[in-house]
């Protein structure tokens, strides 16, 4: 996801409409990232929906990269666009635009993993989707690889993320929009780290209820923040913030 690809010639291109909403918002009122992370989140699900894809439902985020230019305001009407921008043996990546009334900016690309809806393993993508979507991904390959630092470095702080029950999606584990919310809480802390900015969280596991999960967080190169997730001791996610 180093280069985000531009809006496609040819193909299926999903548009739709949103307004920034009160429970969006920072207290400054700039659209917060978690909350950003739902609209990529409504709009693929209304777009695979619309599409009348076969199990729709049986996709799991595995990354997501958020570059802000500018961050949409409280009550800021929003275009939202989104296509197929790259496809795996098992995965596909889709790109999302956001275009504000008042001028905010996000370009956003997730890579969406398929996976049997009973067992949680990646499947092959189902026949059909190609037909759908692959017109406007152009043949491009992308990779599900992760490529974030697995350990903290020894100089990392960090605090105790506690879990809600409102952090669970019907998949019975974190929704992925939640984790945004993390990087969200230790943006706070760095206040030199604002917009333009790139943001990408990577997934590795599944966190379950009842788990304790710790955050740890330390200064990258370049101005950046790097945070990792780690759920009854195991890698579940990482994070990096970068300066725009």
């Amino acid at each position: 996801m180093d280069d985000l690809v531009s809006h496609p010639r040819t193909g299926r291109v999903f548009a739709g409409e949103r307004r920034v909403r009160l429970a969006d918002v920072t207290p400054a009122g700039r659209l917060r990232l978690d909350g950003a992370a739902r609209i990529l989140q409504d709009l693929s699900a209304d777009d695979t929906a619309d599409a009348a894809l076969p199990d729709a439902e049986a996709w799991v985020v595995r990354k997501t990269v958020i570059v802000v230019e500018s961050f949409p305001a409280y009550l800021e009407s929003m275009a939202l666009v989104t296509w197929c921008s790259g496809t795996g043996s098992h995965w596909a990546e889709r790109r999302i635009s956001i275009q504000g009334e008042e001028g905010g900016v996000i370009e956003a690309a997730t890579t969406w993993v398929q996976v049997n809806p009973a067992t949680g393993r990646p499947v092959r993508i189902a026949a059909g989707f190609d037909k759908i979507y692959g017109e406007a991904a152009g043949g491009r390959r992308v990779t599900a690889r992760l490529d974030h630092p697995e350990a903290a470095p020894a100089d990392a702080s960090g605090f105790r993320w506690p879990l809600r029950v409102a952090d669970f999606d019907v998949l019975h584990h974190v929704n992925n929009a939640a984790y945004w919310q993390i990087v969200e809480e230790a943006l706070a802390l760095v206040r030199g780290l604002r917009a333009p900015l790139r943001a990408e969280v990577q997934h590795r596991t599944a966190i379950e209820r009842g788990s304790d999960v710790q955050v740890a967080t330390a200064t990258l190169a370049e101005g950046g923040l790097g945070l990792w997730v780690v759920a009854d001791g195991r890698l579940a996610a990482t994070a990096q913030v970068f300066p725009g």
